[in-house]
């Protein structure tokens, strides 16, 4: 079942239940699939990759703007994006443990020889392109940097 459909499915479930939450965050996904599928200028499905970093594009918007209103003291606005941000991960692969993620990264660096700082932008690519969904690019740059200097 495409992305799209399990929106679908799970949007008329939070009608049923009057879920405003989770109905408001699941017409996010709906709305940035379409927007996403006009912009490539086709009607076709986008592909899992496409629709993952969709995905995690959107959950980083909800945590940014959290932070954003915490930082101001107003909760009353940054738990409602928390919560959608939630809603949003249900759809994400469940996501790696730190330990898992250095795992990753040892590995590339010890596949491709990576000896300092100037490797950095190819061990960030791979690990990147490997771990698509599964880690968050800060934890996997954070970790990068740790091992090459």
């Amino acid at each position: 079942m495409s992305l799209q459909q399990e929106v679908m499915t799970a949007m008329k479930e939070a009608m049923k239940a009057k879920d405003t939450n989770a109905l408001t965050s699941l017409r996010a996904i709906k709305s940035a699939i379409l927007l996403a599928q006009t912009e490539s200028g086709a009607k076709e499905e986008l592909t899992e990759d496409q629709e993952l970093k969709l995905l995690q594009k959107l959950v980083k918007q909800r945590k940014d703007s959290a932070a954003i209103f915490s930082e101001q003291k107003r909760e009353d606005l940054a738990q409602p994006e928390l919560d959608q941000a939630k809603v949003i991960e249900q759809f994400l692969p469940e996501q790696l443990s730190e330990e898992e993620i250095e795992k990753v990264v040892v590995m590339t660096i010890d596949d491709i020889g990576a000896s300092g700082m100037k490797d950095m932008g190819k061990v960030m690519g791979i690990v990147s392109k490997e771990l698509t969904g599964k880690a968050d690019g800060k934890i996997i740059s954070t970790i990068v940097k740790s091992k090459l200097s």
